[in-house]
């Protein structure tokens, strides 16, 4: 929308920002802010574009209005993100809330793999800790699935987004649904039902906006364990949900294989059929998988040993080189201005309402704040950055440290040769769950390649992935954003998947500029829509067929 490049924000906020996006929907972006008068506290703003939104996404002036309104509603809860206040003018409306300062929880999932069952234990009892608050005060959320799961700085969960929320009860009255809202792979069956039944024009059929909530934190749960959804969808289509209706919850898929067997009979509990049998939270509360003593749980609910979650947290994530990259078997699409990803995607998706619509706002205004190295300190620096000798090390400690530093920023431990292992000296030094997991997402990776053969090896790896890509060779910059590439394609289950490859330059000691090519790149892949999991493993596709040209730590 190019119209967007006319609309700055406003100007009299009552507060100042203090960062670039740091999270981004494709007509609104997340910012960090302080208020005017004061260094702290540190939180969040939404800043939705709401002539965008209503034009162009899938989403109404009312839904913006509601959303806000049921967010202040809620109240305070430790695994909901706070609501603090909201203003407006013509063009946009912000929201100011609680910053999750851990980032995002399933960007710390290993794809196909999932977390040990302790962890699970965790995050399980706080999503429905705060999913079971919402609905004390009347409002379900309808829209819960991994990116809508944030982390604060300890590494506790906070529940976030609340486009699609809506009250189900109020002063004792209840009331069904009829909207079409969820994530296909998270959705309950009877929303799609639901669906169906408008398209042709039968009687309106209506959900219980609290049940749907029920079956998506048990897909939830199977996400964490297993790191794969039991389906893309659960409709005729599905082998795999038919397969599990077909046999009453007792699928012979071989992910089911990988649930704990105490965890079985809560998960069909939860993702039952019908949903006037489907759990309530007190049967869920009675459950022995739930009610399991954990080492990593206090009294209160929340994480009482965040290092150690922390460590456990990193310990699957891996890249194994010695696996062979393989294409997407999917056709090629046409470029982004010219295509309509949703086209691709399952009959009823495109019926099914999101909080985002499909053609992001491409702004100045969208710019990604850059994480720092912060286990690298000095050792290198952003070339944007002036640069003093009295601000560095002697070269003799540089060229000590350099690589040692590198290997023990938390992302590199996922290219680690042993799995599983997470550097002792990043352990040993971390006094915080941040120091362990930042923020930032782990889809990213380090470079001695020079810029032009990267950049040149990034989009021979994106055209073998039938990602589109404008024609001619990949722009190459002289200053600190070398090259960028939009990602917008379809992931495995046809969903939209939908982001940014920014390659970054950070300055090296001049004695290693040698060993590293002469520089050092960074690689980062951000998400603006899409699974969390779903771009990891477009990630690991991305990263085995640029192999050659990722630092490795200890090669």
């Amino acid at each position: 929308m190019q119209q967007s490049q006319l609309d700055p924000l406003p100007t009299d906020l009552p507060f100042r920002i203090i960062s670039k996006t740091i999270g981004r929907g494709a007509y609104a972006s997340i910012k960090k802010a302080i208020p005017l008068d004061a260094p702290t506290p540190v939180f969040a703003v939404k800043l939705i574009h709401k002539g965008y939104a209503t034009k162009h996404g899938r989403i109404s002036a009312k839904q913006i209005a509601m959303e806000v309104s049921l967010h202040s509603h809620i109240g305070q809860h430790p695994n909901v993100i706070e609501w603090f206040a909201t203003g407006e003018d013509p063009v946009w409306r912000w929201i100011a809330m609680e910053y999750a300062e851990g980032g995002d929880l399933f960007d710390k999932i290993e794809a196909d793999k999932g977390v040990t069952e302790d962890i699970a234990h965790v995050y399980f009892l706080q999503l429905i800790s705060g999913v079971s608050f919402m609905h004390s005060k009347g409002i379900a959320h309808r829209d819960l699935k991994p990116e809508n799961i944030l982390m604060s700085e300890d590494g506790n969960l906070k529940l976030a987004d609340f486009g699609m929320a809506t009250m189900f009860e109020y002063k004792g009255q209840r009331k069904q649904s009829s909207t079409m809202c969820g994530s296909p792979p998270y959705i309950a069956p009877e929303v799609l039902a639901c669906g169906r039944a408008q398209r042709k024009s039968e009687e309106i059929m209506k959900y219980s906006a609290e049940l749907v909530d029920i079956w998506s934190c048990g897909i939830i749960l199977f996400v964490l364990l297993v790191g794969n959804t039991p389906w893309d969808e659960p409709t005729p289509q599905s082998w795999e949900f038919q397969e599990y209706k077909k046999t009453n919850g007792r699928s012979t898929d071989s992910l089911w294989e990988k649930i704990p067997a105490d965890a079985l009979s809560l998960l069909r509990g939860m993702i039952n059929i019908e949903p006037k049998r489907r759990f309530t939270f007190a049967q869920i509360r009675q459950h022995p998988w739930y009610t399991r003593r954990n080492p990593y749980l206090a009294d209160d609910g929340q994480i009482c040993d965040p290092l150690n979650v922390a460590t456990r947290m990193l310990e699957n994530l891996h890249i194994d080189f010695s696996q062979r990259p393989r294409s997407s078997q999917r056709s090629s699409l046409p470029l982004p201005d010219a295509m309509d990803i949703d086209s691709t995607a399952p009959a009823l998706h495109h019926k099914v309402s999101f909080s985002q619509p499909e053609t992001p706002i491409n702004d100045v205004l969208f710019d990604w704040e850059r994480p720092t190295l912060r286990s690298l300190g000095m050792l290198a620096v952003s070339s944007t950055q002036p640069i003093s000798n009295s601000a560095l090390p002697d070269a003799t400690t540089q060229s000590a440290n350099f690589f040692d530093a590198l290997a023990e920023e938390p992302s590199m431990s996922q290219f680690s040769q042993t799995p599983g292992v997470v550097p002792l000296t990043l352990t040993q030094r971390a006094r915080h769950f941040h120091d362990i997991v930042p923020a930032h997402s782990f889809t990213r990776f380090f470079s001695h390649m020079p810029p032009q053969l990267l950049a040149q090896m990034l989009s021979d790896a994106l055209h073998n992935l039938n990602v589109p890509l404008p024609p001619g060779p990949p722009h190459v910059g002289e200053g600190d954003r070398v090259s960028s590439f939009k990602v917008r394609t379809i992931d495995e289950r046809k969903q939209g998947l939908h982001g940014e490859i920014l390659v970054d330059r950070y300055h090296v000691p001049a004695d290693l500029q040698g060993a590293v090519g002469g520089g050092l790149l960074e690689v980062r892949f951000v998400k603006v829509k899409g699974d969390p999991l779903e771009w990891r493993r477009f990630f690991k596709k991305v990263v085995l067929l640029c192999k050659d040209g990722v630092y490795k730590p200890g090669l």
